[in-house]
């Protein structure tokens, strides 16, 4: 009773696969997000040095995967989140072709994770564009 009712105010759509990617996805850019504020230095050392305004555009993405995160949950804007998702995880990526090609600043982490964290990168684009389309917005008629 409780998790019909929780399925049909978040329209969440059918297939306990996809349940489990749009939930999966709106928990880790609520947490990364909120993450930008707390592990601030983090963020600010990822930033490629010609890249302006540091800490703006820690503060504003992480501002925007929260909001992000969020609109994935309310039907209504799960579409237009998951396309500003998209959009923010592809300007998001020079930071990580940065640390790959800069392993001797980030010497707490494996050159191979550094590499492995590109390719990722290329699922979180996949997960958010299938966000968009109808099977994760299912009518509300």
């Amino acid at each position: 009773m409780i998790l019909s009712n929780f399925i049909a105010l978040f329209n969440l759509p059918a297939g306990l696969w996809k349940k489990f990617i749009l939930l999966a996805f709106a928990f880790f850019f609520i947490t990364a997000g909120l993450d930008h504020f707390t592990n601030r230095e983090f963020y600010l050392s990822i930033m490629p040095p010609p890249f302006p305004l540091h800490l703006e555009a820690v503060l504003i993405s992480g501002f925007f995967e929260i909001l992000g995160g969020f609109g994935l949950l309310i039907p209504k804007l799960r579409k237009f989140a998951a396309w500003g998702l998209l959009a923010l995880l592809i300007s998001v990526y020079p930071a990580n072709i940065y640390m790959a090609l800069n392993p001797d600043e980030f010497i707490q982490y494996p050159v191979i994770l550094l590499y492995f964290r590109l390719a990722l990168q290329f699922i979180a684009f996949y997960w958010a564009y299938i966000l968009t389309t109808e099977p994760f917005n299912p009518s509300t008629n």
